[in-house]
């Protein structure tokens, strides 16, 4: 049974008398584990996928499940989700935002402390704890805001372009730390990205979705071993031999978006 099971889900918007078709027919299925990456053309839906997964929005047709159950309007308990704008509270010091999410949930004060020096150790953040956000680096700060939402131990992670504002070394950084954290945890990690270097980097599968209204185009296999060198994998032949065969597909549907835009 996969961890999660997109079936046939498509969605309508209806705006100022208007109907719009974000997403078409999407069938799609994640194991226990994986790493996915979604990219596609902007405005084919993908980040509306990652919130219908999420159940932040609900399907107009098909339906999600997680774990076997449906996913109804309802969050799934075992998520975690990291948005594309930065969701770190600035006038909470580092360690007080990473324990955020077990305060809420009950948990008692020094179990707190003992998880949140768990996870800086896990993030190679040992001596920021007591740090405020604006003293941090723009890395930094998404490397907190990863472990905010790996401290209740989500099984499933949602990443919504979380990398789209750093600069290229600083994104590379934070994709080895990724790859570490992810192969040391073993979440099942669903990403969208407009970067497909990053979805080939990090992914075990690179999902690429049709312009509006989106379907599947391409599910590409990235048959690349773990653990991944990040800084030498974009110089194999395998990762050029996968971008050219993503592309290849890809790049057809930018062409096409420009041309009907």
């Amino acid at each position: 049974m996969p961890e999660i099971a997109v079936d046939g889900v498509g969605k309508v918007y209806h705006s100022a008398g208007r109907q719009v078709t974000a997403l078409g027919r999407v069938d799609l299925t994640i194991a226990d584990g994986e790493f996915v990456s979604l990219v596609g053309p902007s405005g084919c839906g993908k980040s509306t996928l990652l919130n219908i997964i999420a159940g932040f929005l609900e399907p107009s047709a098909g339906g999600i499940r997680v774990d076997g159950r449906p996913v109804a309007g309802q969050i799934p308990p075992q998520l975690g989700y990291i948005f594309q704008k930065d969701t770190v509270l600035p006038w909470y010091s580092v360690r007080r935002n990473i324990g955020l999410g077990l305060r809420f949930r009950g948990w008692p004060r020094r179990k707190i402390d003992d998880r949140v020096d768990e996870l800086l150790k896990l993030g190679k953040l040992e001596g920021f704890g007591e740090a405020f956000p604006h003293q941090l680096s723009g890395g930094m700060r998404r490397r907190v805001a990863l472990l905010m939402s790996l401290a209740c131990d989500p099984r499933i992670l949602l990443l919504d372009e979380p990398f789209g504002a750093l600069d290229t070394h600083t994104k590379t950084v934070l994709h080895q730390e990724l790859i570490r954290i992810w192969r040391s945890l073993g979440q099942t990690i669903v990403m969208v990205t407009h970067d497909l270097d990053e979805a080939i980097t990090l992914s075990d599968r690179v999902v690429v979705l049709s312009g509006p209204p989106s379907r599947v185009l391409l599910d590409e296999r990235i048959g690349i071993a773990h653990p991944r060198d990040v800084f030498s994998l974009r110089e194999s032949d395998a990762f050029a031999q996968a971008y050219a065969r993503i592309w290849h597909v890809l790049g057809q549907q930018f062409a096409s978006v420009e041309a009907t835009g």
